[in-house]
């Protein structure tokens, strides 16, 4: 997927961030998410069978100059792609949202569908993919084809962040290869995800820390491995931390 991943570099160069969310919306560089997320949004859950589908890639969202950076993975089928909104309507949301309300990022706990009012504080989210995957993995020839969005959004947005909070060992290792691919100082070895870890990536005028959180997927909080206090933990350090930073 080489030229493919060319291709949309070159449509996510040297635009503004309204110009990236349109275009990241119509993009359809990967077939087999194309299918997948298009299938679903045909076949419906039936829970949702009334409801419409977005059923396309889905843009970041929140504070245009945040100083928090979430990276989750991917939308999920029958949330982003259902709502259109990343970590809209479903379980993984649920516990998010919950969490960013307790620690003051959010206006409210809930996240149902796009037109609910809520509204997050200081805070941005991005996909490293913005297509829903199959069984929520994607390729690593789709995570490279879908590189170029991050790295245009958060290029946009570096100036105002302070902390990123990557949800996961992919949004970790996705966080630390945008930074660099903008010309940003990542440590060597590369930092090791893990829950509450800790990395500091070097800008040209300031760093941006970089913590590390078990996603919010039902794998991990349906068995024990995140908790909300731990999610709380997390979050509430990046609060802090982004508060003190100049």
């Amino acid at each position: 997927m080489a030229g493919t991943a060319a291709a949309v570099r070159r449509l996510a160069r040297d635009v503004g961030l309204d110009e990236i969310d349109a275009r990241v919306s119509l993009c359809r560089a990967c077939p087999r998410l194309v299918r997948w997320r298009e299938d679903v949004a045909v076949a419906k859950r039936a829970s949702y069978a009334g409801e419409p589908y977005w059923g396309r890639p889905i843009p970041g969202w929140g504070d245009r100059a945040p100083r928090i950076l979430v990276i989750g993975l991917a939308p999920a089928a029958n949330g982003g792609n259902r709502t259109g909104r990343i970590f809209t309507g479903d379980r993984s949301g649920d516990w998010l949202f919950a969490s960013l309300h307790r620690v003051g990022l959010a206006t409210q706990g809930t996240s149902e569908h796009a037109a609910d009012g809520l509204e997050l504080v200081g805070t941005r989210m991005v996909a490293t993919v913005r297509c829903a995957p199959p069984q929520n993995k994607p390729t690593t020839a789709e995570r490279e084809t879908c590189a170029p969005w991050i790295e245009a959004e958060v290029g946009l947005l570096a100036g105002s962040v302070r902390v990123a909070v990557a949800l996961g060992s992919i949004g970790w290792d996705a966080t630390l290869r945008t930074f660099r691919s903008l010309g940003w100082e990542v440590p060597r070895p590369k930092p090791r995800f893990g829950h509450g870890a800790e990395a500091m990536i070097g800008g040209p005028e300031r760093d941006v820390l970089l913590l590390g959180c078990f996603h919010p997927s039902q794998q991990n909080t349906f068995t024990g491995r995140l908790t909300e206090t731990m999610l709380d933990d997390v979050l509430a350090r990046a609060a802090a931390a982004a508060t003190m930073a100049p």
